[in-house]
């Protein structure tokens, strides 16, 4: 039932409106990341999450300088709210819905400092474990939509 307080050209029309504020921050360079960035566009059926690289104009507008120059986290923008490490991951999880979800339920319940641990651990050896690249990932046409700047 709308609100009769807010008048109609204030309200979001549909739901995806509400929920467009989801953006995956990650390192561009991080050949782990960019796994994970196609992993998550693989299973947001909903397209709701949006990505962009911590080294972009996007990251510049929408993030503290210290998020952007720890490029040894990805930061998960959700309802005007900033994740970062294991809750960044948690989070995505819990917004891609589904089976992931449930995985997001069973995360949340190892308590925050130790997820911080495995996460930094993983952290400190992506590139010698899954490269670096020289520039940022390049989204494909059919993702372009989805990529910030």
């Amino acid at each position: 039932m709308p609100n009769a307080d807010i008048p109609e050209t204030e309200m979001a029309t549909t739901p995806s409106e509400q929920s467009v504020a989801s953006i995956l921050f990650f390192d561009g360079v991080c050949g782990l990341c960019n796994r994970f960035v196609d992993f998550a566009i693989v299973r947001d059926s909903r397209r709701l999450i949006l990505f962009a690289p911590l080294q972009g104009e996007t990251a510049v507008e929408c993030l503290s300088s210290s998020d952007r120059e720890r490029l040894d986290t990805v930061v998960f923008l959700n309802q005007g709210k900033a994740y970062r490490r294991s809750a960044a991951i948690v989070r995505l999880f819990w917004n891609l819905g589904g089976i992931w979800k449930i995985a997001a339920a069973l995360l949340w319940l190892i308590p925050r400092p130790i997820r911080d641990v495995a996460y930094r651990m993983i952290s400190r050896t992506r590139y010698r474990f899954f490269g670096r690249k020289e520039a940022c990932r390049l989204p494909t046409a059919a993702e372009r939509g989805r990529f910030l700047p």
